[in-house]
């Protein structure tokens, strides 16, 4: 078996193969790009294909790709060999500094949101030289952004980037006013833990709605769910583990620090969690993730599902977003060391970040806005669509201290306890975890909890960067202009405290008591996407993201017609999923169980003509009822969605959807899942929740 050290991004085109096949010159100026921004020659583009070519052919490449993220959510790719015609009429592989630097996939079936219409085909691709390529199968991936002819961002790559570099550049301005003059750039970190659901194949197959919408549409709950929390962070069974070995193997070779694994709460739910790395690569890695997590999953029989809510009564899957900002010299600046109350460039930042999410919650609620994330948020192994933020007791007591300008007597560190002398001591945090918050500070990182399974990290964190690249703009204009610097640091940091104490809440996040709280204090709670997209164009959030240069309007304008274009598109595939399933799935079972047990009634009576009631005749009464209603409700489903099918306007579209039919929705499905406990299970048609949650 291959050692770990020897497989570990051994099909990455990354520093040490950048070193071991470049030339000194070419490799300090590739360098320099990748650092410092530096633009980057076309002869050393030129090299740097060459170089990468001939390595990825030892890697047994045929094809390269510019591998890039529109905005539909997933990745996408156009293969191209690397053979061009000789003059004896056979081939020579070959790879240009300009196909590596540019490419040209058709832009007009990528969503544009009226960008570009579709007769206009021409998009870009541009290297991003930040993250690595690599090679998977048979084809070189490189990493790229994409753009319209016009020059619009097509992608969430771009603002991605830009959101880094407007963090980075205020965040230097205020670094320099504590006198850090060494720091050369500030980069903001992300962990993307990664939550997913198994199931077997063959009964994945057997279910149109697992198939069309990757969730099930229906569903009576099993006679054990995960009452018992016996599944979590249990032994893995051996067919999960299988996976999960090859699974870390593949992402291994891909450079990916793939850490933790462990089952998750719901049954056949697991999760996978990476070491931090930067938000550009760990977006890109995220998302690689996700497609070999599904690739691994075919070798082994399995399909990986990665929505947010497959199976309703059990836990839907998220992806936690660990994010933190540290400098080039390795300063985390969001670390509190032993005194964070004397900690003065700690508390700034950390202002910064408080004041970003209470003056910007809804770019985070519309960050992880989708129609799979509404079904998920709001349950109770999720948080609230209510933005809030923890601190934990010692932050807190810091913070009003400050407001009330008392002083903040630290107790000493506290040492665990734990009643058994052979068990080591060790040093007790001064945060607790809060799994109920949105936002919670995790000890020198926050973790944003709201996003859902399949989401790409990518939107969350232009917002979260951006946000705070604002707080810290606001901070360096006021502080640089100071006559007292410590005088008005200390008045900046007693006024975004007292200001935004609202958004901190340390509690329960999931008692209903808390969102009458939170709308006391004034705290959105936009429940569903069509509530919280429309907000994007709100003047505040347009201003704040084009003044930054992370969006320009027209791309703003675009996205927000694109997401909810999404979400009437995902929501309509459902409920036609759902009625196409009644008519040729549910009903007719249901009548074909009704007619055996009609028959078997009639059998009874011709032996005791005096029987008056019978178990036949009690549940054919119940089930007919409910076979009647069904109809009743998938023709009213039926129509609502015809009306839907005719609106032309996302708007107008969305909001349709949201007001007539998600109640229809459920209420069929209601009637359905009756339906099934009622159901002999050798006429139901379609694998049971018993089946799927734990036959695995």
């Amino acid at each position: 078996m291959e050692k770990v050290t020897e497989i570990f991004g051994s099909m990455v085109f990354d520093d040490l193969t950048m070193k071991a096949n470049l030339s000194s010159d070419t490799y300090i100026k590739l360098k320099k790009t990748i650092d410092e921004g530096a633009p980057l020659d076309l002869s050393v583009a030129n090299v740097v294909a060459e170089a990468m070519k001939d390595w990825a052919i030892e890697k047994g490449a045929t094809h390269f790709t510019h591998w890039f993220q529109p905005l539909t959510g997933v990745t996408a790719e156009k293969h191209d060999s690397f053979i061009s015609p000789s003059n004896d009429g056979r081939v020579v592989m070959e790879f240009s500094g300009k196909e590596l630097i540019k490419g040209e996939p058709d832009a007009s079936s990528f969503p544009s949101g009226g960008i570009r219409a579709t007769f206009e085909a021409r998009g870009y691709t541009a290297w991003d030289p930040t993250s690595y390529a690599f090679v998977k199968g048979k084809t070189l991936y490189i990493p790229t952004a994409f753009c319209s002819y016009s020059g619009e961002a097509l992608d969430k790559k771009t603002p991605l980037l830009r959101s880094m570099e407007a963090l980075n550049k205020q965040a230097l301005r205020i670094l320099r006013l504590f006198g850090n003059e060494d720091a050369k750039a500030v980069r903001t970190s992300v962990g993307a833990e990664q939550e997913y659901f198994l199931v077997d194949k063959d009964l994945y197959a057997a279910r149109k709605d697992l198939v069309f919408t990757g969730r099930t549409l229906f569903g009576a709950m099993p006679p054990k769910g995960q009452e018992m929390d016996d599944h979590y962070f249990g032994a893995i069974n051996s067919r999960v583990a299988a996976y999960m070995e090859d699974l870390d193997t593949e992402l291994w070779k891909l450079g990916i620090f793939s850490k933790t694994k462990h089952n998750e709460v719901a049954p056949a739910q697991h999760e996978l969690a990476p070491i931090y790395t930067s938000t550009n690569l760990a977006t890109d890695q995220n998302q690689l993730t996700m497609d070999v997590m599904q690739k691994v999953a075919e070798k082994h029989d399995l399909v990986c599902l990665l929505h947010e809510k497959p199976y309703a009564g059990v836990n839907g899957s998220g992806k936690h977003n660990n994010w933190s900002i540290s400098t080039d010299t390795g300063v985390n600046l969001l670390s509190p060391g032993d005194t964070p109350y004397e900690n003065a460039q700690f508390l700034i930042f950390l202002c910064a970040v408080i004041k970003a999410v209470d003056d910007y919650q809804d770019l985070l609620r519309i960050a992880v806005a989708t129609a799979g994330n509404d079904n998920r948020l709001g349950a109770n192994e999720a948080p609230p669509a209510v933005v809030s933020m923890f601190l934990g007791d010692e932050l807190t007591a810091i913070m009003d201290a400050i407001i009330e300008e008392r002083p903040y007597s630290a107790s000493e560190k506290q040492t665990m306890k734990l009643g058994v002398d052979v068990l080591p001591k060790f040093a007790k945090d001064n945060t607790d975890r809060n799994r109920t918050s949105p936002f919670a500070f995790t000890g020198n990182k926050f973790e944003f909890r709201m996003l859902g399974s399949a989401n790409s990290i990518a939107c969350t964190n232009i917002m979260l960067n951006s946000a705070v690249a604002e707080s810290l703009r606001i901070y360096a204009d006021r502080l640089e202009g100071a006559e007292d610097f410590e005088a008005a640091l200390h008045d900046l940091i007693k006024k975004t405290f007292s200001e935004h104490r609202r958004i901190i809440f340390n509690g329960n996040g999931y008692d209903d008591e808390w969102i009458k709280e939170a709308e006391s204090r004034g705290l959105l709670n936009y429940r569903t996407t069509p509530d919280a997209l429309p907000h994007l164009l709100d003047e505040k959030n347009v201003t704040m993201l084009t003044n930054l240069g992370v969006y320009s309007e027209v791309e703003l304008r675009s996205r927000c017609e694109i997401l909810l274009e999404n979400y009437y598109k995902t929501m309509l595939i459902e409920a036609r999923t759902m009625t196409d399933m009644v008519d040729k799935q549910i009903l007719p079972a249901v009548e074909s169980y009704l007619g055996d047990l009609a028959a078997t009634a009639n059998a009874k009576r011709q032996f005791n003509p005096d029987l008056k009631l019978s178990h036949e005749n009690r549940l054919i009464t119940k089930l007919s009822e409910c076979a009647d209603m069904i109809d009743q409700r998938n023709l009213e489903l039926q129509e609502v969605t015809k009306k839907a099918e005719s609106i032309a306007d996302a708007v107008e579209g969305s909001c349709y959807i949201r007001d007539n039919i998600l109640d229809k929705m459920a209420a069929l499905r209601e009637v359905c899942d009756e339906a099934e406990t009622m159901t002999a299970e050798e006429y139901w048609p379609i694998p049971n929740y018993g089946y799927l949650l734990f036959l695995v």
